[in-house]
């Protein structure tokens, strides 16, 4: 299972970037964000249906989680961001479970993708 991750880049505060996330099939996907010198958070998880969402408090109401299920992509759609957003995202399967729960642990995750820089300007 290889996981494609882009969409990061440099924006303004304020701003909004996508992020995507392909993958060979439907599973459980998450989205976390490592700073420099910081650990590896939660941002936003979907259920492998995608009829279930969970969010970061710090992301709520500002970031989107969606599938494409023609693509077997996930999206992360970030809006109002703010120099505290700025770190490497990474997107992550859940390849083992057979339930379409939500998780929003870094062990809860089997595969992960090689991270997209985001970076946010004052």
């Amino acid at each position: 299972v290889q996981l494609q991750a882009s969409g990061g880049g440099l924006v303004q505060s304020g701003g909004s970037l996508k992020l995507s996330c392909g993958t060979s099939r439907r599973y459980g996907m998450g989205w976390f964000r490592q700073a420099p010198g910081k650990e590896r958070e939660f941002v936003a998880a979907i259920s492998k249906g995608g009829g279930t969402t969970y969010y970061a408090d710090s992301v709520k109401d500002r970031f989107a989680i969606s599938r494409d299920t023609s693509k077997n992509a996930v999206s992360l759609q970030m809006n109002d961001l703010k120099p505290e957003d700025t770190a490497t995202y990474y997107c992550a399967a859940n390849t083992r479970s057979i339930t379409s729960g939500i998780y929003y642990r870094v062990a809860d995750y089997d595969r992960w993708g090689q991270g997209t820089q985001v970076t946010v300007s004052s």
